[in-house]
């Protein structure tokens, strides 16, 4: 009866620890989400003159200078980063991460580049709860947990998402499992970081669907192909981003030269065919829908 009370009382005491951990992380991502998401819907509105992504090789010069001379290691896709800080960094990530990656997609996506938010928001808020388990002196596992807390945050209050921003916090530690004891913390940081960011203001896309399908087999044949579509498209746009970086590493040009011809080539694709294609491209998704 002892040994059994004991157990139960330290699973309520880390329960208790981790629903206010999770909860405290949540509420940190949550205004920080909302400072970056309206400094980037500040920063798109600036975006006044027709021409505007003529600015674009300059964001991404300044973009590359910031990268090269501050943070060498923010290079690249922030989720990336984020997962491999995760498993090969312990869960520290540098504090000087956070405003970097602040700064470098707001120039980056207010020149008009397009850019998505995922990843920065994942990266800014596992800083956050990295830099909180630093005051708080975790380390091991409390460490991962509570940087997991802080990506699934800050993905769940990026979209408005705090059940699938959960998920994607625990799959960043463990790639296609689950770890069912960071359930409940990082369901607890995604929806505290929702309604905080809610709470401050921060609007969502919302589309209620007004319709219900009638499910058969025809319709289960047509869910099916689009799923093996939709699985193939996405197959062949990495394939093709990885390809394109092996190629653009061939050149024989200073890296600084290289994001000024990226930036041009980008803003001649938008003059030639359209701008409907830059910055986070929400405005073209919401019209198709």
């Amino acid at each position: 009866m002892k040994r059994k009370l004991k157990e139960e009382t330290v699973i309520f005491i880390s329960v208790l620890k981790w629903v206010a951990l999770a909860s405290i992380t949540g509420a940190i991502v949550g205004v920080s989400t909302t400072v970056f998401v309206k400094s980037l819907n500040w920063g798109a509105s600036l975006n006044l003159t027709r021409y505007y992504y003529l600015t674009i090789p300059a964001g991404l010069l300044i973009s590359w200078f910031i990268i090269r001379y501050i943070a060498p290691r923010a290079e690249g896709h922030g989720a990336d980063k984020v997962i491999e800080s995760v498993h090969k960094g312990s869960g520290r990530i540098r504090p000087v991460f956070v405003p970097v990656e602040f700064i470098r997609t707001f120039i980056t996506l207010t020149s008009g580049a397009s850019a998505g938010k995922e990843g920065p928001s994942a990266q800014i808020g596992a800083g956050l709860a990295s830099m909180l388990a630093d005051i708080l002196r975790l380390d091991g596992p409390d460490r991962r947990k509570l940087v997991v807390c802080g990506i699934s945050g800050g993905f769940a209050s990026v979209f408005g998402t705090p059940l699938a921003g959960a998920i994607f916090g625990i799959e960043a530690l463990f790639a296609g499992s689950m770890l069912y004891e960071l359930l409940l913390p990082s369901f607890v940081a995604g929806i505290i970081s929702y309604q905080v960011s809610s709470w401050l203001g921060l609007a969502y896309f919302y589309r209620p669907i007004a319709f219900v399908p009638v499910f058969s087999e025809w319709f289960f044949i047509k869910v099916v192909f689009a799923g093996v579509f939709f699985g193939l498209a996405s197959f062949i746009l990495i394939e093709t981003l990885a390809l394109c970086r092996k190629a653009w590493s061939w050149l024989r040009l200073p890296a600084w030269l290289k994001s000024v011809a990226g930036g041009a080539a980008i803003a001649l694709i938008a003059y030639v065919f359209s701008d409907r294609y830059l910055g986070l491209g929400l405005d073209t998704i919401q019209s198709a829908l």
